[in-house]
């Protein structure tokens, strides 16, 4: 059994996490005068980022850092500095491993499943946050965007999950993003499992043979599906 997984907003709370920092960031941008970038996240213009390839490569720090050079022509190197330790500090200080995550984890590996995490965002930032929670040594591989130059809006990281582990015929994708996580799910065959939370939360899935509400539900989905493939 091989069972790909997300990160962000499947195992830990990267979004409440971050709309946190935003919330820290919104006083450092007013002290400083900067009411275009303010006015920039208070409209949610970020969005238009979401299919940006480059942007699932990035960690937080980055993401600011361009939105602010999209509103202004030059940041000073000073102001730059002082916005990411602010940002990893007020993030870190946030992060929380959902209270299902390592149930789930512990659970896999007890039924004998390679699991391997497949996530979005810069190397620096994920393994930071894989150190910061505790659970880097659940997975059997890591795959970063950051670290295969391939974001999730393509099959590339999927293929690659899969050939790791090429004598799995049973295989599943667990995630909280549908474009990405589920349609590169089923590009490889995956039995592909929707957990309904995080910034993605309530869009209408195109590509899920299940939507759950959490881990711990996804956990079942993937014990009937083994019994029912045992059974066959």
């Amino acid at each position: 059994m091989l069972v790909l997984v997300d990160l962000d907003d499947t195992l830990c709370n990267t979004w409440e996490a971050g709309k946190y920092t935003i919330l820290r960031l919104i006083p450092f941008l007013l002290k400083r005068r900067k009411f275009k970038a303010f006015f920039y996240i208070l409209t949610a213009r970020y969005r238009e980022l979401e299919q940006s390839r480059e942007f699932h490569m990035m960690d937080l720090d980055k993401i600011v850092e361009n939105l602010l050079e999209k509103v202004y022509a030059k940041i000073s190197p000073k102001e730059l500095e002082e916005m990411q330790e602010l940002i990893d500090r007020v993030f870190f200080s946030n992060l929380r491993l959902f209270p299902d995550a390592v149930p789930f984890l512990e659970a896999l590996k007890r039924m004998g499943a390679k699991v391997v995490l497949v996530t979005d965002s810069s190397t620096r930032w994920q393994r930071k946050k894989l150190e910061y929670l505790g659970i880097k040594d659940y997975f059997d591989a890591l795959i970063i965007s950051g670290e295969t130059g391939h974001s999730k809006l393509d099959p590339h990281n999927f293929r690659l999950a899969r050939r790791l582990f090429p004598h799995e015929d049973e295989v599943y994708m667990v995630g909280d993003r549908d474009d990405t996580d589920m349609r590169g799910g089923k590009e490889i065959g995956a039995t592909t499992i929707l957990v309904g939370r995080g910034y993605f939360k309530g869009r209408r899935p195109k590509h899920a043979d299940y939507v759950v509400r959490n881990l711990i539900e996804a956990l079942e989905v993937i014990r009937n599906e083994h019994e029912k493939r045992a059974e066959a």
